[in-house]
């Protein structure tokens, strides 16, 4: 796979990273840590370089995991992980944080369960409305100084935020959800990334599933299931919302491809300093990921795409309302 760089940062990566997230959380019952450490490992076999995680994913069992992982190739990876959340005692995640202290003690955390000397690129999880964005990307500036960074990431930041940041400190990539289910960002964080030169990295590209074509009207979502919660997935509005999965199984099927292959490779062809990060615990569902790089798009498909995107009208919220509040604009 051809790698791709984020933005004008010469930060780079695989084409396609790997969400890891599911591997500890969010999706069911967590797998065994010996057979994910596997799995991260094929991966990288596989030519992935780009691994997405976060210390409130467990909390703290996915960097962990990826940490193990990792350490023995720890030399052919980027690794990007994510502070922004406070922790009680029983480390149950109680909302966001991002003053200075709190950002210290996260990277010194997250340097020791990474089993890494320094993280490649250290994302804020959500905006802290609390504390003046400058003051965040300051204290990001003085870790990549340090060399604990090397360098600094957002995720669901709004375009006047990211450019407040990008002033104190470059932003190489800003993360957020973006697809052919979710295309908010193309309003107002696109065309300011283009313009500061910052990559873009999708999670959830494939819409937590909806788009590989495996989510149906009958479809339900058990215990410890995300999408249990999302409004988006209610019986009413998954219905609905499944007739733009139709639409691209359409180009699906003329390219010899399947419905994922098709969104992933959507995504990779909107700009070469997008680098989407679909999460998977299974090698054949990666596989077939990774496949979508090799997906040539002619200029008809990605109109036809386009067309199928804007004609459907997705019915349910991203997220349920306390979640969305997180959310900066």
């Amino acid at each position: 796979m051809q790698p791709r760089t984020l933005g004008t940062s010469g930060l780079q990566v695989s084409p396609l990273g790997l969400g890891c997230m599911g591997m500890s959380q969010s999706f069911g019952a967590r797998p065994p840590r010996e057979e994910m450490v596997d799995f991260l490992r094929a991966a990288v076999d596989r030519g992935v370089t780009f691994f997405d995680t976060a210390e409130v994913y467990g909390p703290f069992h996915n960097e962990e995991l990826v940490g193990v992982a990792l350490e023995p190739v720890r030399d052919q990876v980027v690794i990007a992980t994510k502070f922004g959340f406070a922790f009680d005692e029983d480390d149950k995640q109680t909302g966001v944080s991002s003053r200075p202290e709190h950002i210290r003690a996260a990277v010194d955390g997250s340097l020791r369960r990474l089993r890494t000397e320094s993280i490649d690129l250290l994302y804020q999880h959500r905006v802290d409305p609390s504390v003046p964005i400058e003051d965040v990307a300051g204290t990001v500036k003085e870790l990549v100084e340090a060399g604990k960074v090397q360098h600094f990431g957002m995720s669901e930041a709004g375009a006047g935020t990211i450019r407040r940041a990008h002033a104190v400190h470059p932003v190489t990539a800003l993360q957020s959800e973006y697809s052919l289910f979710w295309r908010e960002p193309e309003d107002q964080v696109l065309p300011t990334l283009a313009e500061l030169g910052i990559g873009f990295v999708p999670f959830s590209p494939l819409g937590r599933g909806f788009l590989t074509g495996q989510v149906t009207a009958d479809s339900t979502f058990g215990e410890g299931d995300i999408r249990a919660t999302l409004p988006r997935f209610e019986q009413e509005a998954l219905q609905a919302n499944l007739a733009l999965v139709e639409l691209v199984k359409a180009v699906a099927e003329r390219k010899g491809a399947t419905v994922g292959q098709v969104a992933l490779a959507w995504l990779l062809a909107q700009q070469p300093w997008i680098v989407p990060i679909p999460g998977t615990r299974r090698l054949e569902r990666l596989d077939e990921n990774l496949g979508a790089a090799d997906l040539e798009l002619t200029a008809e498909d990605l109109a036809e795409l386009d067309r199928a995107s804007t004609s459907v009208q997705v019915q349910g919220e991203r997220y349920p309302e306390a979640m969305a509040r997180m959310i900066d604009r």
